[in-house]
């Protein structure tokens, strides 16, 4: 594993205060959202517009499957990330709502559909993710690079943003996705070493930091993401910072956690949004290009003004 800056001390500012807490489920106590989780439903006609498409095209959405916060914001900003490969995913992460099974075979056309998509909406920006596809050779890394490729043919102005699993490791399936030229690859980290296993039982920490490794020595933008609030302190938030920059990942998201249901993880904390700041600050002075903090945050989140500001 890479080496990562000790001593780093959390600030006390930001430790939470106790808050009163309702019952959850039997053996454990669910903390009440903080008066700063604020979220507009505004189902707009731009909303309609993206629900249209892709029910039309027969299209996932991470940002449904995830139970995104922001989806009514981005939606009606016209962006959206689109879910290849299905909506099952082959592993079980404990943060993460989207369903785990047995996933589905392969949708031969869903990349031209994708395509389509992306024309009809006009988008400038756009990011495909899938869920972990374990079951595939490759890992579905082809499935990306068709998708990419269909995209330039249709939109050749539209900058491509992938959202990639680990692929197991594999770096010849990394690297089918990577000849097909994304202008931006993001993995993201999600959480510290210490709660790395216990979170993502089958995914590994050094793994991702290889991943994003070997992405940016193809010269490719990189970038990652983890939500807060599992568990971990500053001091290994900002340790994983660190080994993210000795990888030469350039932007970063940081986002509090949110309990999908019951049988997730419990929130352990919310972070008050001066500590995002914090944290924020923090990534600009270790050389980030461009790092995204908020209560609200997700990995697509302004995902269209970071690529303009790391591409311009």
């Amino acid at each position: 594993m890479l080496e990562s800056s000790a001593g780093i001390r959390p600030s006390p500012l930001h430790e939470n205060t106790p808050v009163p807490v309702t019952q959850a489920r039997a053996g454990t106590t669910r903390i009440p959202l903080p008066p700063w989780f604020r979220v507009r439903l505004n189902p707009g006609r731009r909303y309609a517009q993206i629900k249209h498409l892709t029910e039309k095209f027969s299209l996932h959405t991470i940002c449904e499957a995830a139970r995104c916060p922001n989806i009514w914001e981005c939606w009606n900003n016209q962006t959206a990330t689109l879910m290849i490969l299905g909506e099952i995913c082959t592993r079980r992460c404990e943060y993460c709502s989207v369903t785990t099974g047995k996933p589905l075979a392969i949708d031969s056309g869903e990349p031209l559909r994708i395509a389509q998509a992306v024309e009809r909406l006009g988008l400038r920006h756009v990011v495909i993710t899938s869920p972990n596809r374990d079951d595939l050779p490759d890992g579905g890394s082809g499935e990306f690079a068709a998708t990419i490729r269909h995209i330039r043919s249709q939109t050749p102005n539209c900058r491509i943003e992938v959202l990639i699993p680990d692929f197991k490791g594999e770096t010849n399936a990394l690297d089918v996705t990577l000849s097909a030229h994304p202008d931006i690859v993001n993995h993201n980290i999600e959480t510290v070493p210490r709660l790395f296993q216990s979170i993502r039982p089958q995914g590994s920490y050094q793994r991702s930091l290889d991943v994003l490794a070997h992405t940016a020595q193809s010269n490719i933008t990189t970038k990652s993401g983890m939500i807060v609030g599992m568990g971990e302190s500053m001091a290994e938030i900002k340790a994983v910072m660190q080994d993210l920059r000795l990888v030469n990942c350039t932007i970063l998201t940081i986002g509090q956690y949110l309990q999908p249901t019951t049988d997730h993880r419990p929130v352990s904390r919310f972070y008050h949004p001066e500590a995002f700041e914090e944290l924020r600050n923090t990534g600009i002075n270790m050389g980030f290009t461009h790092v995204e903090a908020g209560p609200l945050v997700r990995s697509s989140y302004h995902a269209e003004q970071q690529g303009w500001e790391v591409h311009h």
